[in-house]
């Protein structure tokens, strides 16, 4: 059996556009021709390969052929550039790169070494932000092309490369601490202290106050879901909270203890490509400047 890569490109671009209109206007075609290919591929392969609801979500069956499509987009588009060849008006063709990449890294380090690619190769950079425990996910169901992530196994016959660490220190203002902490950092003290948590999916701080013998879920909490307005939190006082490394600074005061840190490693598609090659180098180049060393 073999695929048609047009109708795995449009299984692709429903999903990543959240509908077939939306799909369809990427693709330069109508909705109808959008159900068609998505119903002539379901039929070929006898499964439903996307759930038809708001947004378009892709089935198991589905996540095979996006990265089916998305692979085929990336050695074509490397095939083209080597043989010199690009469009009508003699620029290279862009190719979509999605990527996956927890929060604070793309709020500390991460989109210098980007920018730096997207200055050589006419990409479109479309990122995911995940914690950094899941974005492993998203590159093994095909819906990105590489990943910052927590993993050091190989996701679907990915290759992985080590980073390094980022460290994270538990701070708070010194008015908080005076405040909250009068007699020091005691369990007692951080049993009843607000502290700013992520989100429902982040262990930092709930992990660094089990460690320390509090059970997190009866302490007060803010959630502030976005890296940069999280450590804005913390300095205006709403609680203290595990600041990454590269975000501290002089008006915070670090409440003691080691620093967390959290090892993270870049993992990509398998595959032989230049574009994906430039991108994880400048990549490493940049953690190894910011990161700390495994």
């Amino acid at each position: 059996m073999r695929i048609d890569a047009q109708l795995a490109a449009t299984v692709a671009a429903a999903v990543d556009e959240g509908s077939f209109d939306a799909a369809a206007r990427r693709l330069h075609i109508t909705p109808s021709a959008v159900s068609q290919r998505i119903k002539a591929v379901e039929q070929q392969l006898g499964r439903v390969v996307v759930v038809r609801s708001r947004p378009v979500r892709a089935t198991e069956a589905g996540e095979a052929l996006i990265r089916l499509a998305r692979q085929v987009q990336l050695l074509e588009h490397d095939a083209v550039g080597a043989f010199g060849l690009g469009d009508v008006d003699g620029a290279a063709p862009r190719i979509r790169v999605p990527l996956a990449v927890n929060a604070d890294s793309m709020a500390t380090w991460f989109l210098a070494p980007i920018a730096r690619v997207a200055q050589r190769h006419p990409i479109d950079v479309d990122l995911h932000r995940d914690d950094q425990d899941y974005t492993a996910r998203l590159l093994e169901s095909g819906e990105v092309m590489a990943a910052v992530t927590s993993e050091s196994a190989p996701v679907g016959g990915s290759a992985v490369t080590p980073l390094g660490v980022l460290e994270y220190r538990a701070m708070a203002t010194a008015d908080y601490i005076a405040r909250w902490f009068p007699h020091g950092v005691t369990a007692d003290a951080l049993q009843i202290a607000p502290f700013v948590d992520f989100d429902r999916r982040d262990d930092l701080q709930q992990d660094w106050l089990r460690a320390r013998g509090v059970d997190p879920w009866s302490v007060p909490r803010h959630y502030v879901p976005a890296s940069h307005d999280f450590s804005q939190a913390v300095r205006l006082g709403l609680g203290w909270g595990l600041i990454p490394a590269p975000q501290a600074s002089d008006d915070l005061v670090e409440l003691g203890g080691p620093p967390t840190r959290v090892p993270l490693y870049w993992q990509q598609w398998n595959l032989r490509s230049p574009l994906l090659d430039a991108l994880a180098a400048e990549v490493l180049a940049e953690a190894r400047h910011i990161l700390a060393p495994l």
